[in-house]
């Protein structure tokens, strides 16, 4: 298998090189938060796989579910017909989801998930009369996807040149980074009042929207706690704010909850959890607990109505976008959650979690610990005085050549990553409790501890 992976298979986000001397992981077997080797050893799987694996590897009932919907009805396209499963997920999603967020349209994934949402919005607002509208405002490195369109809307420059000339018609505003409001405010804000930080970065927004003319822009795409440069929650009174600015100047607001939305934060929608109404949300990972693939954005019902009043169709579309076999498995996903309360689970625990990882704040090399829920971001300093980052070139050695297999091999599987400052981040499965949370902090703080020695 090794010489068969190096030989022929392309991974994806993979520096290839790093394995000419070493073995590429190989992962066999998941059972419960837990996932295992080729060579039988056991990880904490503390990224969920990539925030998606919700309740825990080795669900029989979801594997259950699929072939049950296999053996039943194994493939059906939704392009103008309809099957069982996604006409009850649907229902179920919109009766889930906050506001008149009635409608759902089915994709495989995340990033397709935001294709369509901007493709929507495009459409919508040249049916309403304002074909000027398309332009797209996100935030500084916020990730949104990889697909030309969802990674025109990313924010982080090194994911984008080799792939430019992407989409035309986005533009970037500060993001949520707390612990750096100094720099990213220039000095204006210092972090010690996060109500005016989030009113500073929500104005940003309507600024931007100014600068390009509101009757060019269409939407703006945020993500509930934004996910690269690690975990940033929002300061109070942030969303409330941009509502505000989306409604004064008729911009569609989309909740990117692709990581944020069933669960992780506690609340099935991640929009719920911060109390605010998107026009949209795209969403994608937990929806399966990533037994199948599966991606939804759901929309208000005013989105359609220029749909149904012109009697014309948006010409959008998967092949497998509502895959029979995906929405069957996703329902017995949200069976279980109900079931287990998986929800109350995790709002019960997150303040155990989050105390747990602030025991790591005692280390010389953690500068920042934040996050929500079950999604956390450990922010790395080599000066936790000045907030002194990583080089580039201690970046490599250390957070690459040291921490990131390092963490591997003490047993704990998770992401350490440069994407704006060097962090490593947490989002595992909702099902564990203080037992897990424990194992985490040890391995994180052996780890750690030895990769500030090599700065």
């Amino acid at each position: 298998m090794q010489s068969a992976a190096k030989d022929h298979l392309w991974m994806h986000f993979t520096q290839h090189h790093r394995y000419a001397e070493s073995d590429v992981p190989i992962i066999v077997r998941g059972e419960g938060a837990y996932i295992w080797d080729v060579k039988g050893r056991r990880y904490l799987d503390g990224l969920a796989g990539l925030f998606v694996n919700q309740l825990g590897h080795g669900r029989t009932e979801l594997a259950q579910a699929a072939a049950a919907q296999a053996s039943e009805l194994a493939f059906h396209p939704l392009w103008s017909y309809a099957h069982p499963t996604a006409i009850e997920l649907a229902e179920r999603l919109a009766n889930a989801a906050p506001g008149g967020l009635n409608r759902v349209f089915f994709t495989t994934g995340g990033g397709e998930a935001v294709e369509t949402a901007w493709k929507l919005a495009k459409n919508y607002f040249k049916l309403t009369g304002k074909p000027m509208k398309h332009k797209v405002i996100s935030r500084a490195v916020a990730y949104h996807g990889t697909t030309q369109g969802a990674l025109s809307i990313t924010g982080i420059p090194e994911l984008k040149q080799q792939f430019e000339p992407l989409v035309p018609s986005t533009f970037r505003v500060p993001n949520t980074n707390l612990y750096r409001a100094d720099e990213i405010t220039a000095g204006l804000l210092d972090g010690s009042d996060p109500e005016a930080f989030g009113r500073w970065a929500a104005d940003q927004i309507a600024l931007a929207i100014e600068y390009e003319g509101p009757d060019s822009v269409a939407a703006v795409f945020l993500e509930p706690v934004q996910n690269a440069g690690g975990c940033f929650p929002p300061p109070p009174g942030y969303w409330q704010r941009v509502r505000e600015i989306c409604d004064e100047y008729d911009v569609l607001l989309v909740s990117d909850e692709v990581i944020c939305a069933y669960g992780r934060l506690g609340t099935m929608f991640g929009a719920q959890r911060f109390d605010y109404e998107p026009d949209m949300i795209t969403s994608a990972k937990g929806l399966t607990s990533g037994y199948s693939p599966l991606g939804a954005v759901l929309i208000n019902d005013r989105l359609m109505a220029p749909f149904l009043e012109q009697r014309t169709a948006f010409a959008h579309g998967y092949t497998f976008g509502g895959h029979p076999v995906s929405t069957a498995v996703a329902l017995k996903n949200l069976d279980i959650f109900e079931e287990e309360g998986i929800l109350e689970h995790v709002s019960t625990n997150a303040s155990a979690f989050k105390a747990t990882l602030d025991r790591l704040t005692d280390l010389p090399i953690v500068g920042d610990v934040r996050g929500d829920g079950y999604f956390y971001g450990i922010e790395l300093v080599k000066d936790k005085a000045t907030k002194t980052s990583f080089s580039a070139e201690e970046s490599e050695r250390v957070l690459y050549g040291y921490l990131s297999p390092a963490l591997f091999e003490a047993g704990l599987y998770c992401r350490a990553d440069d994407r704006g400052d060097p962090v490593v981040q947490l989002a595992p499965p909702l099902i564990i409790g203080q037992t897990e949370f424990d194992e985490i902090e040890r391995i994180l703080r052996e780890v750690l501890t030895e990769a500030y020695s090599r700065l």
